[in-house]
């Protein structure tokens, strides 16, 4: 019988919900109304229904159960990166979410794998925590952003921390993160429909175009939403790399060749867009994924698989936990 893996799962653990209570001004956030109707309201303006399923492991339970899913790898709501913080808040918010995602997965040891976060604008900092979480609760996944606080992660600074979770093994889940308004990006929920897309896409171009990706050559890196616009614009990075002297500065290598060392989720909501990415890196570099709670997560995922064109049965059984299984040392 084959798994269902759900490698892209969001959660708030309780611990950070009561600190932000009970901080507002500290943390830049507060939580609004109470009971269903509870909201978390970041001071940069993303609002938010707080779902039971990202504070109550019953309630994430029983949302895999509906979907169909065997394991969640549960990894924070991107908003509780807190990149902007201070050093002593910001270490205190990643070992709030880091020990609280433990607790979670503690409480349904054979349905949860966790991923931790890191305080990245502290790269030193953010390496300690990552062997933290990996000695202390044996995380085998860290997300982080796309970029920090607008540097992108191809930087220099942050090769340390990506050299170390390469050599620890850990998956690095690569995920866009709501950072205020973007000019042309204000009205109809652009910020996120076409902005997130975006940041992942220029996040994972600049990673192959200044040369971490072959310095880094064995980091397991995965994109969120499919890898944004990449997969379906790689063409247009190949005949730029070959044209131009510009994307030639620091690696010879062919962008297509280099977007293979990378793996990507399944959150692209149209099957011929699914079919393409399959087709472009292959199964083996695909893995389920719901983005949930969030309303613009797959509420469907085994559905959504199913009208792909064409998906055979070898396919499926590597997206649906072939690939995540090896990435995170899951026994198939």
């Amino acid at each position: 019988m084959t798994l269902h893996i759900d490698i892209h799962s969001h959660v708030i653990p309780p611990a950070m919900v009561e600190a932000i209570a009970a901080d507002p001004e500290g943390f830049a956030a507060r939580v609004e109304g109470g009971g269903d109707n509870r909201r978390m309201r970041h001071d940069q303006g993303y609002v938010y229904p707080l779902f039971a399923e990202f504070t109550d492991v019953k309630a994430k339970l029983a949302a895999m159960d509906r979907k169909g899913l065997d394991l969640s790898v549960v990894s924070p709501a991107p908003p509780m990166f807190y990149y902007w913080a201070e050093m002593d808040l910001a270490a205190r918010a990643a070992r709030l979410v880091n020990d609280g995602i433990a607790d979670m997965v503690g409480q349904a040891p054979d349905r949860l794998r966790g991923m931790a976060s890191v305080p990245l604008q502290y790269p030193e900092l953010a390496m300690a925590e990552l062997e933290r979480v990996v000695a202390t609760h044996g995380f085998k996944a860290v997300e982080i952003g796309t970029t920090i606080e607008g540097v992108q992660l191809a930087d220099p600074r942050f090769r340390p921390f990506l050299r170390k979770a390469r050599d620890l093994g850990v998956l690095v889940f690569i995920h866009p993160y709501y950072v205020g308004s973007k000019a042309g990006l204000e009205n109809y929920y652009l910020t996120n429909l076409a902005g997130n897309p975006f940041d992942t896409t220029v996040s994972l171009a600049n990673l192959i175009f200044s040369g971490a990706l072959e310095e880094l050559d064995g980091l397991k890196l995965l994109a969120a939403h499919g890898g944004g616009y990449l997969p379906y614009q790689i063409g247009r990075l190949v005949h730029g790399h070959k044209v131009r002297q510009e994307p030639r500065v620091n690696t010879t290598a062919s962008p297509k060749d280099l977007m293979k060392q990378i793996y990507f989720d399944t959150i692209v909501f149209d099957p011929q867009a699914l079919r393409h990415l399959i087709d472009v890196v292959g199964a083996p570099h695909v893995c389920l994924g719901t983005d949930a709670p969030f309303d613009m997560g797959d509420e469907t995922p085994l559905e959504s698989l199913d009208q792909v064109p064409g998906l055979t049965a070898q396919e499926r059984a590597a997206i649906t936990a072939g690939t995540a299984q090896a990435l995170l040392g899951e026994p198939a």
